[in-house]
């Protein structure tokens, strides 16, 4: 079923995506004019990877620990001078973004088409599909993944586009059971994008501002495991999340509750003291199937996934966000795991180039 229409019912997450967590580090090589990288000797020595930033993103991604061993394996980070037409500029092995507007999408697809010998992470119309909370989890509903270690679904969720009057009605309509988490339409990385609600009552659902996706809130023991996907590697950690809703509270709490960055400013939940049937991670061979298609469906190398499990259930999943290029400074062993997969990369080109 798609995701489509001004007020759509549907059963079964630049600013970018700001991490909290970085240092004050600025990549020294990033500060300086290069221009033309030097010296073909240099050259083959190295994997270069240009890259185009934020400054936040670049302060808790291209951290000190991540720079030294990246020099250490042959590969170097250096600025996209976004002042400069790209093809004047490296020349890279990689091209590492992310930035939005239709501006920069532009010049990286002009990019790709004249130097195809560029590995560039990751095409910005797939990378476009995931901000649209309309479009982001659809691929994972076509996929109807079901094996002998869980299904996967998303939550039964409403798109709404315009009138916060009418969405009481159209709740009710589409069948959608409260309480109802409203998330921003845009998934674009701001602070904003990732504020969220959480409405008790229909009365208090016309106190929410469109365009939202409505999703149905689904007890899961106040953990969420964010997977994170690096190429063919995922590594996945527990979070802290909402806890849950019972029924007594239901007919006792009314109003809208907005909550800051859920999934980013919680505290990790893998050293706490949890009942084991919320603390147990996903089946591994769940999750590898679920990240190898979604690679594929999205065209993307680079994403997590916010994925809860139904409370009082062992093998029901949901998959409640997608997010591009996500803080990886928060994922363990990401350096070496980030470092190991610029080198495939790289390798993987240099293949390409031989047989041609």
């Amino acid at each position: 079923m798609g995701l489509q229409g001004e007020i759509v019912p549907y059963r079964k997450k630049q600013e970018e995506e700001e991490e909290e967590e970085g240092t004050d580090y600025v990549d020294e090589v990033g500060d300086r004019d290069l221009g033309m990288i030097p010296t073909l000797p240099l050259q083959r020595k190295l994997v270069v990877v240009g890259y185009a930033l934020t400054s936040k993103k670049i302060k808790s991604f291209l951290q000190p620990k991540l720079q030294g061993l990246a020099r250490n394996k042959g590969i170097l980070f250096v600025a996209i001078d976004q002042s400069r037409p790209l093809s004047d500029q490296g020349p890279f092995d990689i091209v590492l973004h992310k930035l939005t507007g239709k501006e920069w999408r532009q010049i990286l697809e002009d990019y790709r088409l004249t130097h195809p010998e560029v590995t560039v992470l990751d095409p910005p119309d797939a990378i476009q599909h995931l901000h649209n909370r309309q479009s982001m989890l659809q691929c994972v509903a076509d996929m109807n993944l079901s094996t002998s270690y869980g299904t996967v679904e998303i939550p039964s969720q409403l798109v709404v586009k315009k009138d916060a009057w009418y969405i009481p009605d159209a709740v009710e309509k589409a069948g959608l059971r409260l309480p109802l988490v409203a998330k921003p339409l845009v998934a674009d990385g701001s602070a904003k994008s990732h504020e969220l609600s959480l409405a008790y009552d229909q009365l208090s659902l016309q106190k929410l501002e469109p365009p939202l996706v409505l999703q149905e809130f689904i007890n899961h023991g106040g953990v969420m495991f964010k997977v994170y996907v690096v190429g063919e590697t995922i590594k996945v950690v527990r979070r802290f999340s909402l806890p849950d809703v019972c029924k007594r509270e239901l007919s006792s709490i009314a109003g809208v509750f907005r909550f800051p960055r859920v999934s980013c400013a919680a505290a990790s939940a893998d050293d706490a003291d949890l009942d084991p049937g919320v603390a147990e991670l996903p089946p591994r061979l769940l999750l590898e199937k679920l990240a190898k298609e979604l690679r594929r469906r999205l065209g993307l190398r680079l994403f997590n996934l916010d994925i809860i499990r139904e409370h009082g259930t062992r093998d029901r999943f949901y998959v409640i966000d997608i997010n591009y290029f996500p803080g990886y400074g928060k994922m363990p062993e990401y350096e070496h795991i980030f470092t190991d997969f610029l080198l495939s990369l790289a390798e993987r080109q240099y293949k390409k180039k031989s047989c041609q």
